[in-house]
């Protein structure tokens, strides 16, 4: 056996171990349920650590990523529905099923042919079971907002269904600010929040039409914002004045002032 196998093992028998009568008494008591939000907030750790740039801290944050992999397969094991294994050999034969020009005769041109592929042979699955067979349908409830209207859009895309220049997109975004102020014109709060909604998804479009993930982005500018802000505090807590005190105008200097340091220029 190899070492990856030999060490998948072990931690296999370690959960078993965790979840026997004799074992530890919070690993017994998890149930699929229970663990919902630390495999959702493993998955975020994973990606801080990818971020941070730090290899042995996403080797570690990996590590309980996977424990909660193993965590959900060892309960249902003891449920009778599956096991770890299980879990292995449908991913094993999902990825060679979805890459025919990998593992069959299938030729591609590139990465669109991939996807395009990919979108075809889900579709196929789909319908063979008797699920609807929508471009798409499949993408998780729990997702994101901003991360949703991205997958979303990407398949719709792929399809066929999408604008030819980015003329077009931004046309669409100023259509949605019009529609915006004429609800707000009419004080209309349903429009308001209809249009709101509208923008926001044109907004996602823009950025997926150029090739940019509109949650990783908007996730970069919430970081650049409060770093810049907590440096406006800090020259605030140095005046010796009250944050109240200054008027919006005196802020924004020091907002300005915060960039320029950013950018090494003040």
């Amino acid at each position: 056996m190899s070492k990856a196998g030999e060490s998948m093992e072990r931690l296999l028998e370690v959960m078993r171990r965790l979840r026997a009568p004799d074992g530890c008494p919070w690993d017994r008591e998890q149930t699929h349920e229970s663990l919902k939000s630390d495999l959702i907030e493993e998955a975020y750790e994973v990606i801080d650590a990818i971020e941070g740039g730090n290899v042995s801290h996403l080797e570690e944050e990996l590590g309980d990523l996977l424990l909660q992999v193993v965590f959900h397969s060892q309960i249902s094991r003891e449920n009778g529905s599956f096991e770890f294994s299980d879990v292995a050999e449908g991913i094993i034969q999902k990825l060679e099923r979805r890459h025919p020009h990998v593992f069959g005769e299938v030729d591609v041109s590139g990465t669109g042919e991939v996807l395009q592929n990919w979108d075809a042979i889900k579709k196929a699955e789909k319908a063979e079971a008797g699920k609807p067979a929508s471009i798409v349908s499949g993408i998780p409830k729990h997702l994101p907002a901003l991360q949703k209207a991205h997958q979303i859009q990407k398949r719709a895309a792929r399809a066929g269904f999408d604008w030819k220049h980015i003329d077009d997109v931004f046309a669409k975004l100023h259509e949605e600010i019009d529609e915006l102020k004429e609800a707000i014109n009419r004080n209309h709060e349903p429009d308001i929040r209809a249009e709101l909604g509208d923008l926001l998804f044109s907004v996602v479009n823009v950025s997926r039409f150029l090739g940019h993930n509109p949650e990783e982005l908007l996730n970069h500018n919430v970081k650049k914002f409060v770093r810049r802000f907590q440096r406006v505090e800090e020259l605030v807590h140095a005046s010796g004045r009250d944050f109240k005190a200054y008027s919006l105008d005196e802020l924004d200097a020091f907002w300005d002032q915060a960039k320029q340091e950013e950018r090494g220029l003040f």
